[in-house]
């Protein structure tokens, strides 16, 4: 939060180391952007990428343009909306809860994916539309279910942080345990297709879902930044938000639609990919503050930078067969949340 006694020259100062973290966060995000596109099985070098890049993706060699403009590329950007996704939407979570444990599966909705996503591949041709857009499809609208479970609780019982954490916690082990039956049901075959879906992955990336994933982050960014003011006055606590007359519970119920509306368009064509949206937001307050003005950027490109980090290491670490990001996230996650846990304030040492 602001200090009054920070005075004009200590509040610049402030804002000046929080502009120079942003610029070297967004510098290693670069740098990460380029070794992703050039790391992979087939290898290229960065004059062969600089040259693909520059001719187009109607270039000369097409081995190249085909390599750069349609693998590596959609994976890279891909990379990069769902780590921004996440990280918002964690922040958010993370605020409105206010746990700092808390993450965008909490509230239940990578399980509903998951379950969505394991239906459709168990059932398999019960649409006329293609496997590559049913089972995204599918995984969206069990996000959407769930989140209007969560939200009809919140309706009832008040959108307070207690009451929305339980009902999350509800339906995550009810969308696990149809998750769980599901996998019982399905054939070797099937239940490996499964699998490789839950294990998250950006291989399965295309220019389709880099337009819809980006047009949904796009459609959230404004309702994100409208409502900066509010979530850093919620981190005062609900008294002294209500006190400057917030309507608590109503922003917590818009703040939620928003989260669940991230995450579908985040895991949806990517599949499970956990620690993301728990991280990104204390590395993104440790180094920007409470201000959620310059948190929420920082949580997104935080977000985005992890995410694009483990592709890099999951080629680096296995180049023949890529390993999905979802387990590099999930293994890299570990000490991390060791590192947050060890860093956190007792409650009553505010």
């Amino acid at each position: 939060m602001t200090d009054p006694g920070l005075g004009i020259g200590g509040y610049a100062r402030r804002i000046r180391l929080r502009g120079a973290a942003a610029l070297v966060a967004a510098l290693v995000l670069l740098a990460l952007i380029l070794a992703d596109l050039v790391t992979g099985p087939s290898g290229m070098s960065l004059e062969a990428l600089s040259r693909a890049f520059r001719a187009g993706p109607q270039g000369a060699d097409r081995a190249a343009a085909a390599i750069l403009w349609q693998i590596r590329m959609p994976q890279t950007l891909m990379a990069i909306l769902v780590g921004a996704s996440l990280g918002l939407a964690g922040l958010m979570m993370q605020t409105i809860l206010a746990n700092p444990l808390a993450s965008p599966f909490t509230l239940g909705f990578s399980a509903a994916a998951g379950f969505g996503a394991a239906l459709s591949i168990l059932a398999g041709g019960l649409t006329a539309l293609p496997p590559w857009l049913e089972t995204p499809l599918a995984a969206f609208s069990m996000t959407l279910l769930a989140t209007g479970l969560v939200y009809l609780v919140a309706r009832l019982k008040g959108a307070q942080a207690e009451i929305l954490v339980l009902a999350g916690i509800a339906v995550l082990f009810f969308f696990q345990a149809l998750q769980s039956l599901v996998q019982f049901m399905a054939s070797p075959e099937v239940l490996q297709q499964i699998v490789f879906w839950l294990f998250g992955s950006l291989l399965k990336s295309s220019w389709t879902s880099v337009q819809v994933s980006g047009a949904i982050l796009l459609l959230c960014l404004p309702f994100v930044l409208r409502d900066a003011w509010n979530l850093t006055a919620l981190r005062l606590g609900d008294a002294n938000a209500a006190s400057l007359g917030m309507d608590v519970d109503a922003m917590r119920r818009r703040v939620f639609l928003l989260v669940a509306a991230l995450v579908a368009g985040a895991v949806s064509f990517t599949g499970t990919i956990g620690f993301v949206g728990l991280i990104a937001p204390h590395v993104a307050r440790a180094a920007v503050g409470e201000d959620h003005r310059f948190a929420l950027p920082m949580a997104a490109m935080t977000g985005a930078l992890i995410l694009v980090a483990a592709s890099v290491a999951g080629k680096l670490l296995s180049p023949g067969a890529v390993i999905p990001v979802g387990i590099i996230t999930a293994i890299a996650g570990i000490p991390m949340l060791l590192a947050v846990l060890f860093t956190l304030k007792p409650a009553g040492g505010r």
